[in-house]
């Protein structure tokens, strides 16, 4: 007599998706462009390093900042000019490099596999389009968060070593080749370069459109930043003329006059009127009795750097959201 049983059977356990499997593709194939990112990075520090070294070693002909022994006039070393010259522009850098960051997302990264259909490999294989799509955001957001706070480190400490010196003409902070590289809006401009290169990709799904829509996009954040950024933060009234109203470290943003009813008249207004040549005589007769000056002191950095990237990474937030939307529209 033989007894049929029943065979046993285990339930098969299987592991949730991660991000583990498509990260780990992710920088196989794109490991060219990871090792072109790293030479970037050791070019970048390796600059900035050289400079500070080139113009610590070059003598200052009035370094204690006397012009009598120079007969009346400043020179500067030749190595400090340049440098001057080179790190005036390290923020604008840095915010090429990271828009580019942005245009490599939109165009190899996301939209080359959606128009040649190799994404339905990594979908067959028990990767939703959902995990595919925060693999290719999240992988670029972090090593640019991470290159990109070393390279600001670096440029700081090269800005850093020019306010020892007399004369030095890198000493405001608010410089517009200056300030985008010197603080966290750079890092939130570079969350939303990935963020817009993502939706543009998934929107358009094509290769050089994406990466120009993308570079159309971020080149008009960064510009109407720019242009609007003394607006970010109330700046300061101060009256008076003289040092007392301009500080050195000030961002001189206007300047006029003040009725004695505290209504503010811009030299400009006198200037439009036709009366260039007599523009106190302008302002006498519209009632103006003392001076002003409209600054942003040094203290409104800080002020300025958090709410420029609160307001970028508010955009990134939603550039996200939109591009798994999208996404989700389209694939399910």
């Amino acid at each position: 007599m033989s007894t049929l049983t029943r065979p046993r059977t285990d339930a098969v356990a299987t592991a949730p998706t991660t991000l583990r499997g498509p990260v780990r593709v992710l920088l196989r194939v794109h490991r060219k462009a990871l090792w072109a990112a790293g030479a970037l990075l050791v070019l970048g520090i390796g600059i900035v390093v050289a400079l500070r070294v080139w113009m610590a070693s070059a003598k200052e002909l009035c370094a204690d900042g006397d012009m009598t022994p120079c007969g009346g006039s400043y020179l500067p070393s030749y190595a400090r000019t340049s440098t001057e010259l080179f790190l005036s522009d390290g923020g604008t850098v840095l915010l090429l490099l990271a828009g580019l960051i942005g245009v490599f997302v939109a165009g190899p990264l996301i939209a080359r596999e959606l128009e040649s259909g190799t994404f339905r490999l990594a979908w067959a294989q028990s990767v939703s389009p959902a995990h595919w799509l925060a693999a290719r955001l999240a992988v670029p957001a972090a090593l640019a968060v991470v290159g990109l706070t070393v390279l600001i480190a670096v440029y700081r400490w090269g800005l850093w070593a020019l306010r020892g010196y007399p004369y030095s003409h890198l000493t405001t902070w608010h410089g517009s080749g200056i300030f985008p590289g010197t603080g966290p809006a750079l890092l939130g401009f570079a969350l939303l370069a990935v963020a817009v290169g993502g939706l543009c990709a998934v929107l358009v799904r094509r290769t050089l459109l994406s990466m120009s829509l993308t570079a159309l996009a971020l080149g008009t954040v960064a510009l109407g930043l720019g242009k609007r950024r003394y607006e970010l933060w109330p700046h300061i009234l101060r009256q008076g003329r003289g040092p007392q109203a301009v500080s050195p470290g000030d961002w001189h943003l206007d300047y006029g006059m003040l009725t004695a009813s505290g209504h503010r008249l811009y030299w400009q207004d006198c200037f439009d009127t036709g009366m260039v040549e007599d523009a106190r005589a302008c302002m006498r007769a519209r009632g103006a009795v003392d001076h002003f000056t409209e600054v942003h002191p040094a203290s409104h950095y800080w002020p300025l750097q958090l709410v420029e990237t609160g307001i970028l990474l508010a955009l990134a937030a939603l550039a996200v959201f939109a591009a798994f939307r999208v996404l989700r529209r389209l694939h399910g």
